[in-house]
């Protein structure tokens, strides 16, 4: 009996060390590991038969849930805001004027320069990464990497605040037939942008405030909001890569938009953290500039801009949260800047 027990003791250590192994490596590389399982649960279904009953059964309450895992995102970081820190700061406007410097290049590009359809769509798509707003979520991202909370949920505001003004104004040059007036698109936007941000925070005031007992709750949760995040990211990632495999354009022309997004993602990155590096904010100047809010520009691509311009943002998606998992590692070996 001795000689069979000592085996399967070591046989249970080595399974107990390899699953805590998973769990800290899905731990380290949470952002990854959440797009590795969205976009590998899409082609299960995709190109399971059996499973296309079950994926026409799941897409529209996938629709229906990634709201509701935004706004709980939101409710439980804003749980941890202290609204005292929540005011303007001199990297919020350098960062603004870059924004809308980037805008004026790109639409300049596409009005000044003889345009194909291909290359104005690409175009189109670096543009609508440029012009819409910080992600809600980029708040999440900023508090595991060390950032400031408030001067980032501020920005936030700010930011959405700005898009509304820009999209009306430029929109209308490059799609003749939009139909756009600005006030009506102006007060579109900021109702779908900021009632995203300002119900959450609200609830996240009133429940740090007078139900101390639930903030307490909450607060105690190490990275719920973080892991929340990586929940919706798998619906997210599933979701983009169904858009780009059913995009009606030539592989050549998806390559280009992929590309080109990918460098735009690294260079908005870039020059936020060059800007932040003045002000001690690398972290939130990086986030303000380079996580995007890519479900609203998806949006505002297919409502007023080529529909097939919206991959570029569906690929922005993937972009962003590579680099964000990057930082997450260096962050993790005391080597981000």
């Amino acid at each position: 009996m001795r000689q069979i027990a000592a085996p399967l003791f070591y046989v249970d250590r080595i399974v107990y060390f390899c699953g805590m192994n998973l769990v800290q490596f899905a731990k380290d590389w949470t952002l990854p590991v959440s797009m590795g399982i969205g976009a590998l649960a899409y082609f299960i279904f995709a190109f399971t038969p059996a499973l296309h009953e079950a994926a026409l059964f799941f897409d529209p309450i996938f629709d229906a849930i990634l709201p509701l895992f935004m706004f709980m995102i939101l409710f439980v970081t804003f749980c941890k805001v202290d609204f005292k820190q929540m005011k303007t700061e001199m990297w919020h406007l350098w960062i603004v004027l870059l924004q809308v410097l980037l805008v004026l290049i790109v639409v300049g590009i596409i009005l000044l320069t003889e345009q194909t359809t291909g290359s104005k769509i690409v175009w189109e798509g670096i543009l609508t990464c440029i012009i819409c707003p910080t992600a809600a979520a980029a708040a999440v991202i900023t508090v595991k990497l060390g950032g400031n909370l408030g001067s980032m949920t501020t920005y936030t505001f700010i930011s959405s605040f700005v898009t509304a003004i820009l999209i009306p104004t430029f929109f209308p040059l490059i799609e003749k037939e939009a139909h756009l007036t600005f006030w009506d698109a102006f007060l579109i936007i900021l109702n779908k942008v900021c009632l995203v941000l300002v119900l959450p925070l609200f609830l996240g005031w009133f429940v740090r405030h007078f139900v101390k007992p639930l903030h307490d709750k909450i607060v105690a949760v190490k990275d719920m909001g973080f892991y929340m995040w990586g929940i919706s990211l798998s619906i997210v990632t599933g979701t983009t890569i169904k858009n780009i495999v059913h995009a009606d354009v030539s592989v050549w022309l998806l390559l280009m938009i992929a590309f080109t997004s990918a460098i735009l993602c690294m260079i908005q990155f870039a020059l936020g953290k060059f800007v932040g590096s003045f002000y001690n904010s690398t972290v939130n100047a990086g986030q303000a500039l380079g996580q995007k809010n890519t479900a609203f520009a998806i949006w505002i691509t297919y409502t007023y801009l080529n529909p097939v311009a919206s991959v570029g943002p569906g690929c922005y998606i993937l972009w962003q949260n590579t680099v964000n998992s990057i930082q997450l590692f260096l962050s993790r070996k005391g080597k981000l800047s």
